[in-house]
């Protein structure tokens, strides 16, 4: 994983000093990953490599280290980012992480979360690698609740869903360099997504907690959503349908969101549309044709609902992304 892959912010020990490396290392991560303290078992032998970038909101760091151990504290927490939450990914050695009162220890291929708001200790091993994705608290929230007995948990790669998540954040170090804005701005959600399946189904079998099921729910309704957007005869009840739930129930979870299934289906249009209409290798195609394609019957209906949204008509919007502006 560190040897190419994420973006062009990198950081290696290799070229300093052996009485620094460390040093250099801890005022790095403190900078791109969170506030902590941290002690090398070998200060003389320490090796490190951080790499950096994103995938629309979500920050990615990915880095890997010698054996040491860190620790989160309230001092910490001060200077610290409480607007983000740490979905960690491991891809080689071992991290023991204990948070909140509860163990983890991740192998390659495990996933857990972490809250920076709250106060946490860990062990790397020798050659331990780990994905990093910092995401937005809020984006999280909307679709999880509050999330506290959620972190320090094992999110195992043993069942479908979670063995999705874990093989697309194992690809994302070595692809994001070649994904394209549009691409990207797709990918955010569906990683979000992914996140939240694996999380909710992992409580689920812990607890089966009421609100991790409505989490569960938000997301199978967004799912469905997502796969048939293209579909024009798309309504409330095949989706509701599709998700196992009634309509009502449906919109009651979505209402946690300010948001129903048919609110849900016209903001994705739109979203997939300006999407569409931002992207140079879709030029060739009409407003009509875009608009068509995701599943809008109506051009008059379509450009009233999408100046609504963003405030300029889709022909002018694809003009100001065409000059760059």
């Amino acid at each position: 994983m560190g040897r190419r892959g994420l973006g062009e912010n990198c950081f290696s020990t290799k070229y300093v000093h052996p009485r620094d490396r460390f040093d250099f290392w801890h005022d790095v991560a403190r900078k791109d990953v969170v506030d902590h303290a941290s002690t090398p078992r070998c200060r003389n032998t320490f090796r490190a490599q951080l790499r950096s970038g994103s995938v629309g909101a979500i920050g990615l760091v990915s880095f890997q280290n010698s054996e040491m151990s860190v620790t989160h504290t309230r001092h910490h927490i001060a200077h610290a980012n409480t607007n983000e939450l740490f979905v960690c990914r491991q891809f080689g050695g071992r991290i023991a992480l204990e948070q909140d009162g509860r163990q983890v220890v991740l192998e390659p291929g495990d996933i857990t979360l972490i809250d920076p708001s709250l106060q946490y200790q860990g062990r790397f091993s020798e050659a331990s690698e780990v994905l990093v994705l910092k995401v937005p608290r809020q984006l999280m929230n909307a679709r999880l609740g509050q999330t506290q007995e959620m972190t320090a948990r094992a999110i195992k790669p043993c069942t479908a869903e979670t063995g999705l998540l874990s093989a697309s954040l194992a690809m994302l170090p070595f692809h994001m360099p070649e994904v394209g804005s549009t691409a990207e701005a797709l990918l955010e959600p569906h990683l979000l997504d992914l996140i939240s399946l694996a999380v909710c189904q992992t409580m689920g079998q812990d607890r089966g907690r009421t609100s991790s099921s409505r989490s569960l729910v938000r997301v199978r309704l967004r799912a469905v959503i997502e796969a048939r957007l293209a579909d024009r005869t798309l309504d409330a009840g095949t989706v509701a349908s599709a998700a196992g739930v009634s309509v009502r129930y449906a919109n009651a979870v979505l209402a946690d969101e300010s948001t129903s299934i048919v609110q849900l289906i016209q903001a994705r249009r739109l979203a997939r549309c300006r999407q569409s209409l931002e992207d140079p290798m879709q030029r060739s195609r009409t407003v009509s044709e875009i608009a068509y394609g995701w599943g809008f019957s109506d051009m008059t209906h379509f450009g009233r609902r999408f100046k609504a949204a963003y405030d300029v008509l889709p022909s002018e919007h694809r003009q100001r992304a065409a000059r760059g502006g």
